[in-house]
């Protein structure tokens, strides 16, 4: 093989090695560490612990007027302490028509106390110390957060992290001041 076509061969292969992986990464960076799911039409969001880490009682009925995040997760998960600081960014920024529900999966209290001491987090804490909440919600993936419109009706669940107090966080909550409530269809 003669060596000017050895040498472009060789050149090309190089730039292809460095050039795959950035574009791999740029790909990765521009793609959502989360999916969008529907709540299921019709269907009444479950029951939730009625108090939180603190005894206060807490509800959806209760929070009727605003939207509501309600959070599943658990310290053990990275993904989920990564994106508690922007729910709680976010419930601090917009408490005048959100709230932000935090649902602990299968986590002693002395557990939750070290994270939420260790993190300065001020949201309400609710336990779900068997995975009874989780599974009723159809929760599988943490961390996971479903979308309450001020309505009370369960509108989607997203699973996986993303920035609440930013962009991409408004896109899915900020739609939901403004919803219609959703009629059951007639049987």
């Amino acid at each position: 093989m003669p060596k000017s076509i050895w040498s472009r061969r060789h050149a090309l292969a190089a730039l292809a090695a460095w050039w795959m992986p950035a574009a791999q990464a740029a790909a990765e960076s521009s793609s959502p560490g989360f999916d969008l799911q529907p709540w299921p039409r019709g269907r009444a969001a479950p029951a939730f612990p009625a108090t939180d880490m603190t005894g206060q009682a807490v509800s959806l009925q209760a929070l009727r007027g605003k939207v509501v995040l309600v959070n599943f997760w658990a310290s053990w998960c990275e993904p989920c302490r990564a994106e508690m600081p922007s729910l709680q960014a976010l419930a601090e920024r917009e408490k005048a028509q959100l709230v932000v529900l935090t649902i602990n999966l299968k986590e002693s209290p002395e557990a939750i106390a070290r994270f939420v001491q260790s993190t300065g987090l001020t949201l309400p804490v609710l336990r779900d110390p068997l995975g009874d909440t989780a599974r009723a919600w159809g929760i599988k993936i943490y961390p996971s957060t479903v979308l309450v419109d001020p309505a009370g009706q369960v509108r989607s669940v997203v699973r996986g992290a993303l920035d609440w107090a930013g962009a991409e966080g408004e896109t899915l909550w900020r739609p939901l001041l403004r919803a219609e409530p959703q009629r059951t269809p007639k049987r």
